[in-house]
């Protein structure tokens, strides 16, 4: 197995790690937020329909627990299949995308410091590249996630799997309706993933240096609890940067894709606008605290997975 092919292998085993971690944190956000964010001409229809059924989160807790209570466990992992399909390519591709020409840009000179230059051209290409796989994955999967039974959103017709809505969506909206959304999910991925690896390449090596200066403390600790260690606060912390930073460009691309309407506003700046003007800056981060919540360890799990995976099969990584 070739370097290259090693790289994808391990981005797919982050992106399995991901999906089993974080879903059931992504169903809450997306239900949550929808109290805050739906299109204006559906405000007072959805908040009666809402009220009546008894169906009004107080927060992300009792969004959690109303699922549980109506659907089980099962309920939380609403469209998890597309999800597993769509985060193992993506992933793959942009683990691998980004050490690869990572290592294309450092050429022959290997720091172990990291370098902005090289890092934010790496990750930015390989996150505006996997949006094209996001952008008809996550649609799918934000629309599954909105049918359930305690559902905010009650104009869609009941969709019998992802594959089902993939096929009503493009018979309903052709083509450009499967891609619905695809320029705040592209915007998104390259500032996010940005973001993202600057942090982790950051982090992790600070880490390293401060462990290194106090080696005494750590005693005859086994090399590999020490990196899970480095792995899952580098991850972590990559994970909340990402989302603090890019989650009003994820609100917007969430109400662009789930919207009622035949023809919805695709610009996300415009979609983001509208909703400073009806809720303010609260309505721009809705969904903020799950979605914090899922960011740590869905991304620590990842950068874990990902570094793991990357030792097994012996891939040298300065």
């Amino acid at each position: 197995m070739g370097e290259a092919t090693k790289e994808y292998a391990a981005g797919l085993a982050a992106g399995v790690a991901t999906v089993i971690t974080g879903h059931p944190f992504d169903t809450v956000k997306l239900l949550f937020s929808f109290q805050r964010i739906t299109v204006e001409r559906e405000v007072k229809l959805q908040a009666h329909n809402i009220q009546a059924q008894g169906q009004q989160y107080r927060n992300a807790l009792h969004c959690t627990a109303r699922i549980l209570s109506n659907e089980g466990v099962k309920g939380l992992y609403r469209g998890a299949s597309s999800s597993f399909i769509g985060m193992a390519f993506e992933s793959s591709l942009l683990f691998g995308i980004y050490s690869q020409m990572k290592q294309s840009l450092q050429g022959k000179v290997q720091s172990s410091r990291p370098q902005l230059q090289v890092i934010i051209p790496s990750a930015a290409y390989g996150g505006a590249i996997i949006s094209f796989v996001l952008c008809p994955a996550e649609l799918v999967k934000c629309r599954m996630q909105v049918q359930g039974s305690d559902s905010v959103i009650t104009k869609y017709k009941k969709y019998s799997g992802p594959l089902d809505c993939a096929l009503k969506t493009i018979q309903s909206e052709g083509i450009k309706g499967i891609f619905r959304g695809g320029t705040a999910t592209l915007l998104r991925e390259s500032i996010g993933n940005a973001v993202f690896f600057s942090t982790y390449e950051y982090s992790r090596y600070y880490m390293h240096l401060q462990l290194d200066s106090t080696s005494c403390w750590l005693g005859h600790q086994p090399k590999l609890l020490i990196d899970t260690g480095i792995g899952i606060m580098s991850g972590g912390l990559a994970g909340v940067a990402f989302w603090s930073t890019v989650l009003p460009l994820d609100v917007a691309k969430t109400v662009i894709q789930t919207s009622p309407a035949t023809n919805p506003s695709t610009n996300p700046f415009q979609m983001l606008s509208s909703i400073y003007t009806r809720v303010g800056v609260r309505g721009c981060y809705a969904g903020l605290s799950p979605t914090l919540a899922r960011a740590f360890p869905a991304n620590a799990a990842a950068i874990v997975t990902w570094e793991l995976a990357a030792k097994v099969m012996g891939i040298n990584r300065v």
